[in-house]
């Protein structure tokens, strides 16, 4: 019997990045949002905003609100739109489907996403997961062994929230999860504020101060040395930055803005030898400690009244919390993912503030990827080409049978502990309850009692925290 062809969908609040398993390496980012252009007077779903050209004026729905999908209006328009054959061409009722869902994901949401899957579309079968239970499959921790680490903590660094999460032999420790909330929206929004408040009116020009962000932002190391830096010399330093705004006033101008002088500036070769923007013509932004000011909350959420700790504090916290004996590996085992997770100067931060927090006797291990966005599609790649994946599939005809039961039973979540498809858990004590009484547990939002500490430490003979963990980026 032939299996069908796997469609991975990581469902991200911000992009979707999409396509077939063994056939797109990499995958097809599309937005994950409805704009609206006020000066065209149309709507673009998914991919069609790229068609757009008049970016400034775009009033955007997106499915995602507070890290949830709330919007299956939204959601379904967008995804008939990246099935359909202009974009992936999907047939649903030949095609595995394995979709991302956010962590600590509402049981009735998570029985639309079954149903939408089954009964709007008729997927042959699917698989959902969090974007974290799928990164042991892909090659984040990559090793010599080519095994992934039993013990390791992943930070997805997303549009939403920034989640610290702890896996132990490739499983979730969802007790001991946390979040910080602070994400792509908000360091966008807090730029915005920036922005309009100092130089240029920017606060209906959602996207294009997005761009701005990704292009310009960057992690401070000295935060009152670049600060005073710049209040020295606010427009000669080597901080500031010229970042010239599009024109979409103009259709020969440019749809995207350049950073004209200042650290990585790159002029488009087209506008010096056409010239067609004069100086006088151009918007300019002065990106001072505007670069920074965002990230920093990252590190320090109190700055604009969010009562969390930073992120090193936080991940400090979580390897804290798990078994002692295994805290020298989750140290050495760091990895960093998300949209975020490409902000300059990030890792060696991180690796700077955690290394004053980490005990002397153990290393800290930061792994990074050029790409960190496309971790998660990347190892769902590896983990549909194993035979695991179809027997933690499941089916429609199941899904007729039993209902929304038999995703939770077989998927998992927080208060409903399943091993993830591939890995053994360490923990005994999974028959003192039914399934029966999993799934009334799951179902009221309760989690798991009892299970204190009986793990196979035996096993762990963990006499060091030297565990060969460093910095380092993975080409994915």
């Amino acid at each position: 019997m032939t299996t069908p062809p796997v469609l991975i969908l990581d469902n991200g609040a911000y992009t979707i990045k999409a396509g077939f398993a063994g056939v797109d390496v990499e995958p097809r980012v599309v937005p994950n949002s409805i704009a609206r252009s006020r000066v065209e007077r149309r709507v673009f779903v998914a991919d069609e905003i790229d068609a757009c050209r008049d970016l400034s004026g775009l009033a955007y729905r997106r499915p995602f609100e507070r890290g949830m999908l709330v919007s299956w209006d939204a959601e379904k328009a967008i995804w008939d739109r990246l099935f359909s054959p202009a974009v992936l061409d999907v047939k649903p009722q030949e095609t595995s489907l394995l979709v991302t869902e956010p962590y600590f994901n509402l049981p009735n949401i998570a029985e639309t996403y079954d149903q939408m899957v089954f009964e709007e579309w008729e997927f042959a079968s699917y698989y959902r997961t969090t974007p974290a239970a799928l990164v042991p499959y892909g090659g984040l921790f990559s090793n010599e062994d080519d095994l992934p680490p039993e013990c390791a903590v992943v930070v997805d660094v997303g549009y939403s929230y920034t989640h610290v999460v702890p896996l132990f032999q490739g499983q979730v420790v969802w007790d001991h999860v946390r979040r910080i909330d602070v994400g792509g929206k908000l360091l966008t929004n807090h730029l915005k504020d920036l922005i309009s408040f100092r130089q240029w009116n920017m606060m209906d020009q959602t996207h294009v101060v997005n761009d701005v962000r990704e292009a310009c932002s960057y992690v401070s190391m000295d935060w009152r040395g670049d600060l005073d830096k710049i209040k020295r010399s606010p427009r000669r330093n080597d901080i500031v930055q010229e970042y010239v705004l599009p024109d979409f006033a103009d259709k020969a101008g440019a749809r995207t803005g350049y950073i004209r002088s200042g650290p990585n500036a790159a002029v488009p070769e087209d506008m010096d030898a056409k010239g067609k923007r004069r100086d006088e013509d151009e918007q300019v932004l002065f990106m001072g400690n505007e670069r920074f000011a965002g990230p920093e909350l990252l590190f320090h959420p109190s700055d604009i009244g969010i009562n969390q700790s930073g992120l090193p504090e936080t991940i400090a916290a979580v390897i804290g919390s798990m078994d002692g004996a295994l805290q020298g590996m989750y140290w050495a085992h760091i990895g960093v993912f998300g949209g975020l997770g490409n902000i300059e100067a990030l890792g060696e931060r991180l690796e700077r503030d955690l290394r004053a927090l980490c005990p002397a006797h153990y290393e800290v291990g930061i792994f990074e990827a050029y790409d960190p966005a496309t971790i998660p599609y990347h190892a769902a790649q590896a983990f549909t080409s194993s035979p695991h994946y179809f027997e933690y599939a499941v089916t429609r005809a199941e899904y007729l049978e039993a209902g929304s039961s038999a995703c939770r039973r077989r998927f998992g979540g927080p208060a409903y502990a399943v091993n993830p498809p591939g890995f053994v858990s360490g923990a005994t004590g999974d028959d003192e309850l039914d399934d029966d009484e999993r799934e009334r547990r799951y179902a009221l939002g309760l989690g798991r009692e009892g299970k204190k500490g009986k793990g196979k430490k035996e096993e762990e003979e963990v006499t060091s925290g030297n565990w060969g963990g460093r910095r380092r980026r993975m080409a994915l």
